[in-house]
């Protein structure tokens, strides 16, 4: 092995292998209410602001503590009629935030989920359509449950589960406070 081969490989194995994780971004919010509701005319916004007794009920229903103060929701019309709601939120996976979406039918039933941004170095399985559409027709009154009906993502284990009581905790937020 010639000398300048032994003084430049290392510092170029160590370069590629520690390189920083970028965060993949799936979706913007603007592109994903597109797809939830394409013919929304508009999308109005009705941020949701937890009183007490919506905490109380959502921590029944949900069956965790609720640690956030409210949610990023909008109203998705076609005129003056009501299409459903969008609501935007995030969980964590192993380490980091993962941001996503989910689409409700106006009745609450679950309509579409998408991921938003993923920042994990590995279980981004989970943007899979084929594992999100596991919760559509999904209601608080038949909500996903992990490894249940909705099933695993080996190597995405923290980031499915996480995910999944995430839309739990969507739909308890539709039932407590949109319904």
């Amino acid at each position: 092995m010639t000398s300048w081969v032994r003084w430049a490989l290392p510092p170029v194995i160590v370069t590629t292998v520690m390189q920083p994780v970028q965060a993949v971004e799936y979706l913007s919010i603007a592109d994903a209410q597109r797809l939830a509701f394409p013919t929304a005319t508009q999308f109005v916004e009705a941020n949701v602001v937890y009183r007490p007794s919506d905490i109380a009920a959502i921590e029944r229903l949900w069956g965790q503590k609720v640690k956030t103060r409210g949610e990023q929701v909008w109203r998705a019309q076609a005129g003056a009629r009501l299409l459903g709601y969008f609501i935007v939120d995030y969980v964590i996976g192993k380490h980091e935030a993962i941001d996503y979406s989910v689409s409700l039918e106006a009745d609450g039933r679950v309509r579409r989920v998408d991921i938003l941004q993923y920042r994990e170095s590995y279980g981004g399985e989970i943007a899979n359509h084929d594992w999100l559409n596991q919760f559509v027709g999904r209601t608080s009154h038949d909500p996903p449950e992990f490894e249940r009906n909705i099933r695993n993502i080996s190597g995405a284990t923290l980031s499915s589960r996480h995910v999944t009581e995430g839309i739990r905790r969507v739909l308890a937020i539709y039932e407590t406070c949109l319904h």
